[in-house]
């Protein structure tokens, strides 16, 4: 049974987008049309070349923002600020998650690439608020990012985090590599499963994972 594999879990890691909601909600096509624009304001550059380097620097550095960090002295703040100005009125309240993650023993936390004001709007937009001991955004990480393991061991540290006895749910499978590497139990949250040696499990209906750890 899969209950098996978290019964030593006390800490339990989730990722926010398109992990503590579904990727038909779409998020992602708002925050991508902001990070464009706020690049070509940026940079000087045409939207072509702004949508380009938003997709390279993803690839690169793991984020857009570390990209433009790195390599143009970008300040951070604004840029979360405007990339996450987004609608969420679309969002459902998900009593099934909600009471798969209220089951979950020991310490729950959210830690996203995004910044926590916005996690915490997309958490109440969710019917999930009141459910996490804390909510952890890149700026929490010194600005590093996930993939970096740098950026989750600055996260663990922070939350007294033993790797060895806690679970990380992530949508995207290069994020659950440092994870996996530090001795968590990984779970890719996606449609579609994508094996790697990194991965211990996969879901597409992470309300239905949940409920199984339950049985």
């Amino acid at each position: 049974m899969v209950a098996e594999n978290f019964h030593h879990v006390r800490a339990w890691v989730f990722d926010l987008d398109n992990t503590l909601y579904p990727p038909s909600a779409r998020l992602f096509d708002q925050i991508e049309v902001r990070m464009t624009a706020f690049v070509m304001q940026a940079l000087g550059v045409e939207r072509g070349e702004a949508d380009r380097l938003r997709r390279h620097y993803w690839q690169l550095y793991g984020t857009t923002l570390a990209g433009l960090m790195h390599e143009h002295d970008v300040d951070p703040a604004p840029y979360l600020t405007d990339v996450h100005d987004i609608a969420l009125d679309h969002l459902d309240h998900d009593p099934a998650l909600r009471a798969g993650i209220a089951a979950l023993p020991g310490r729950r936390i959210v830690y996203t690439n995004g910044c926590a004001p916005y996690a915490e709007r997309v958490i109440a937009a969710r019917g999930l608020d009141g459910l996490f001991d804390a909510v952890y955004g890149v700026e929490h990480a010194g600005f590093r990012p996930k993939p970096e393991r740098a950026a989750f061991e600055a996260i663990f540290a922070r939350d007294g985090i033993e790797p060895g006895r806690a679970a990380m749910f992530e949508d995207d499978p290069r994020n659950l590599a440092a994870p996996h590497q530090m001795g968590m139990r990984t779970v890719h949250v996606a449609p579609e499963p994508e094996p790697a040696d990194h991965i211990h499990h996969h879901t597409a209906d992470l309300a239905g994972f949940l409920a199984r750890l339950r049985r």
